[in-house]
């Protein structure tokens, strides 16, 4: 393959590239080099990503005569925290980083929406590129600068809205991820085509798993395409006011499964989404909106995955109907008190509405819970 692919993010003033392919951190220095103000850079990553990439990336970047300050913080859901927060931005004002500088966030979705985060409140605002090491991060987080914590309350419900200065998404990464955590990244990946483009979801129907198996090729192209969703939605609705909210279908449903498994191992937020997606179009055939047969099919290509495709497969208690309901209702997407849904009239055909009954998602909800687990 030759150099990496570019999607372009057209924000005006804040608009970004997001660089696609292998071999990105060892081209790091050349790809950051033209943002810097003085050849210095200061990255947060976590203690797994730290283990496995750090070495490959400071090399990178020294290539170009850039030296690098390194934070590290422990891996896991837990660490997008206050705690862990303000650690960071402690950090970074003892390190002195000026508002011209630029922070580097070297990790999975947590690193990449807390060290944002960071960035977004440093000195009112200092520049910042991600580096995302995992699939999940690579399609969905790293890109739109949606960036936050979460709190006792629920996941992400403090945060801010501030856009990376670049992207770069080395799919050579992706090979050392476990197999668990790669599908839980391909729950996002298969979201894109169900909420706006049956084709491409048909082509992960054929391709989805020599992906899995580690076609890079097919890799590169299937972020690449994922990547290029988001971004053209972002670019119409930067702040979520109307079609961004499309890219949290499932969310609805998986975020009250994260938080009912106490955002634990038990549950991994791509896997929350899969099965999120599943429920979604449940509900959404349960209404009339979509084909009997579309459920069945967004199953069965989880399924040909190896993937987890219904609550019988969370491991563990989960509440009842009325206490996963009552879970929802804490959700992001609550608006005047009412729960917005993103639902489907067909496969690649989302659209958003606060216009569920109850009944319906609490039937949903209590056939879910009554399936039993596969042999």
């Amino acid at each position: 393959m030759t150099g990496p692919v570019t999607v372009d993010v057209p924000l005006d003033d804040r608009a970004y590239q997001v660089r696609i392919g292998p071999g990105l951190l060892a081209r790091a220095g050349a790809e950051i080099a033209p943002f810097l103000k003085r050849p210095k850079t200061w990255i947060i990553t976590e203690e797994t990503v730290a283990g496995l990439h750090l070495a490959a990336l400071r090399a990178g970047l020294a290539a170009e005569g850039i030296t690098s300050e390194v934070f590290v913080l422990p891996p896991g859901e837990g660490t997008k925290s206050w705690p862990h927060l303000t650690a960071s931005v402690e950090w970074l004002l003892e390190q002195k980083v000026e508002r011209g500088d630029i922070v580097v966030a070297f990790g999975g979705g947590v690193i990449g929406d807390l060290v944002g985060f960071a960035a977004a409140i440093l000195r009112r605002g200092v520049r910042f590129v991600q580096i995302p090491t995992t699939l999940l991060a690579q399609v969905d987080s790293s890109v739109g600068g949606k960036t936050g914590i979460n709190t006792s309350h629920g996941k992400n419900l403090v945060g801010a809205f501030h856009q990376p200065t670049l992207v770069l998404a080395d799919t050579d990464v992706l090979g050392t991820l476990s197999a668990r955590d790669f599908l839980a990244g391909y729950g996002e990946v298969a979201k894109y085509g169900l909420l706006g483009d049956a084709g491409f979801f048909a082509w992960l129907e054929e391709n989805g798993p020599a992906l899995a198996a580690g076609d890079d090729a097919l890799r590169v192209e299937a972020v690449r395409r994922a990547v290029q969703m988001k971004a053209d939605i972002v670019v119409r609705d930067e702040t979520e006011q109307g079609d961004r909210a499309l890219l949290n279908l499932g969310h609805t449903f998986g975020h009250a499964l994260e938080a009912a498994t106490g955002y634990s191992d038990r549950l991994l937020h791509g896997e929350g989404v899969a099965i999120g997606c599943a429920l979604a179009f449940d509900l959404s055939a349960r209404l009339g909106l979509c084909a009997q047969e579309d459920p069945s099919r967004v199953r069965a290509h989880l399924a040909a995955m190896g993937m987890r495709l219904d609550l019988a497969d969370i491991p563990g208690p989960l509440p009842d109907a009325e206490g996963l309901l009552a879970l929802m209702g804490q959700d992001k997407k609550v608006v005047d008190g009412r729960l917005r849904f993103i639902l489907a009239r067909g496969i690649g055909a989302a659209f958003v509405t606060a216009d569920v009954p109850g009944d319906a998602v609490r039937a949903v909800l209590a056939e879910a819970i009554r399936t039993p687990a596969k042999a």
